[in-house]
């Protein structure tokens, strides 16, 4: 969840207008200062929110460093264990939207605190897991349960810090997300070194513990909460609209296409290194999710990119720096294997970025809807990604799961292009209108 466990950064939550799924009764202007640096609670509240992200993302991909031990343990093919990746994104894809409109009603605190609590309580239990199924429903129970956390997160700092600092808060609740995510990874791969991948898992859990119960005595009470009565009509009816719109629909389908390469690399590379001619250990495969650092420098090169390049033009050097990174990868000489994983990692979180921003400039109305149905779609992605990058490996090698991720990307080329030629028909049909 960004990074590729950023998921968070993908929900934008419209301060100025209630959710279009709920009915709302605005708080009064002014009825309860905001926080902001320097004032009492904001700090706690940074801490709390960062340690909340570094839980949900730590526990989020906490099977990925671990997959070659797994199947080792259960006897499984790459393409089995993979689920206990895919089956926790794909759960949380199903249900971010629900649970972003249930924090409507319940509130944002609430849904954030039952989320981790739901989430830290079943990882625990997941180190016993007797079987490769009951890890698998294990998994999915706990992606379900993380995806309260983001979109909640996201409204809860639009409702309670001051504008002038929403952008640094959202920061570093998206840090936490980042670090969670990698430091998950390597505390995993070096735990398994050491005492085994359930012990792994369990050392995880714990970390999440501790988060979640820093998050519990951090997080300030919402003082600018207005609960709404859940109205599903209108909910189904900004999704049916969002869904209609071909340009969101173009988007959401890069955003996923981008995400079924970098899930596909991420899950399988960990057998390759593992495997001849590298024979890596352990700890070291863990290590190599440092390459995640990069993508905090391409994302936010993002912005310049499309100043520079406009939105497509920045999809294309995109797609061109993941492309470069895959053919990289088929060598068998580990330093053109890393330089391939810090190419396809820096054209993954470059091309998600400019995705991303791109849905809520487009969404006119229930942008917190139509970031949340983004974020559906790219942890769909990053399911698929995995389980059928997997698949791929066990049918035929890396070699297979890099014509895997091409063909992805040759997916992304190919909606951008048609966006190309739309957007120039839509201009040539402006100019007689125009003279």
């Amino acid at each position: 969840m960004p990074p590729a466990d950023t998921g968070a950064s993908t929900v934008v939550v419209d301060a100025s207008a209630p959710s279009s799924s709920v009915t709302t009764t605005a708080a009064p202007a002014g009825a309860h200062e905001r926080l902001e640096p320097g004032r009492p609670g904001y700090r706690k509240m940074s801490f709390a929110l960062f340690a909340a992200g570094v839980a949900a993302f730590a526990l989020l991909y906490s099977t990925q460093a671990l997959l070659p031990a797994i199947s080792v343990s259960y006897d499984v093919s790459a393409g089995q264990a993979s689920w206990t990746v895919s089956a926790a994104t794909g759960a949380l894809a199903l249900c971010v939207l629900p649970l972003s409109a249930l924090s409507e009603r319940f509130g944002r605190r609430q849904m954030m605190t039952a989320s981790l609590t739901v989430a830290v309580l079943v990882g625990m239990l997941v180190p016993f897991a007797p079987s490769i199924g009951w890890l698998i429903a294990l998994r999915a129970i706990q992606g379900a349960a993380l995806a309260g956390l983001p979109a909640s997160a996201m409204a809860y700092l639009a409702e309670e810090v001051r504008p002038k600092a929403l952008i640094a808060a959202i920061g570093l609740f998206v840090a936490g997300n980042s670090i969670g995510g990698m430091s998950g990874r390597i505390l995993t791969g070096w735990v398994a070194q050491a005492w085994g991948w359930r012990a792994a898992l369990a050392a995880v859990g714990l970390l999440a513990v501790a988060c979640a119960v820093a998050f519990h005595f951090l997080i300030p009470k919402a003082r600018n909460f207005t609960p709404g009565s859940l109205n599903p009509k209108a909910l189904a009816k900004t999704v049916a609209t969002h869904l209609g719109n071909p340009l969101l629909v173009r988007l959401y389908a890069i955003g996923a296409l981008f995400m079924t390469v970098f899930g596909a690399v991420y899950t399988v590379i960990g057998y390759r290194l593992v495997d001849e001619p590298f024979s890596l250990p352990q700890g070291i495969v863990g290590s190599i999710f440092l390459v995640y650092l990069v993508g905090t420098v391409s994302s936010a090169a993002a912005g310049q990119l499309v100043a520079r390049l406009g939105r497509r033009g920045a999809l294309y050097l995109a797609v061109s720096t993941t492309t470069a990174g895959l053919l990289l990868s088929l060598a068998d000489q580990l330093a053109s294997v890393l330089l391939g994983l810090v190419l396809i990692t820096a054209g993954f979180f470059a091309g998600h970025a400019v995705a991303s921003s791109s849905v809520s400039r487009t969404a006119t109305t229930g942008r917190a809807q139509a970031s949340a149905l983004y974020q559906s779609a790219y942890y769909l992605g990053s399911s698929a990604g995995g389980t059928l990058g997997a698949v791929a490996f066990h049918a035929g090698g890396w070699a297979a799961t890099v014509s895997l991720g091409l063909l992805a990307v040759l997916g992304v080329v190919s909606i951008t292009l048609y966006g190309t030629r739309v957007a120039r028909a839509e201009r040539r049909a402006l100019i007689p209108a125009t003279r």
